[in-house]
């Protein structure tokens, strides 16, 4: 069974990667600690679930990646978000503004 704190991560998946892609270009691991960091540690992914969704990201066309070579480091997948991964961003952004929204009220949640 799954747990509600996973169902909910997998929900936002979408959102949280395509978000940290907005401003630049990032590898996997910088997206993933990324989130972390700016959730204050709340969320945090592990490659096995992080990785199905940047390629299913790719396969519909939100993000692109390439792959990039420095010296010293081994080889890196680069994300980038697309114009219709913004498009997607903006929706997604939006639907769950008013999710949110709708929680908060319904279940007396407050902001902190």
């Amino acid at each position: 069974m799954l747990s509600l704190d996973h169902a909910r991560k997998n929900g936002s998946a979408e959102l949280l990667i395509l978000a940290q892609l907005e401003t630049r270009s990032r590898h996997g691991y910088e997206i993933a600690s990324e989130i972390e960091r700016r959730s204050g540690g709340s969320v945090s992914f592990k490659p096995a679930s992080l990785y199905p969704v940047l390629y299913r990201l790719e396969s519909r066309g939100w993000i692109a990646g390439r792959w990039v070579e420095k010296a010293g480091q081994r080889r890196r997948r680069y994300y980038r978000l697309t114009a219709s991964g913004r498009n997607e961003l903006a929706q997604q952004r939006s639907s769950w503004s008013e999710f949110l929204a709708g929680l908060r009220q319904t279940a007396g949640l407050q902001d902190a």
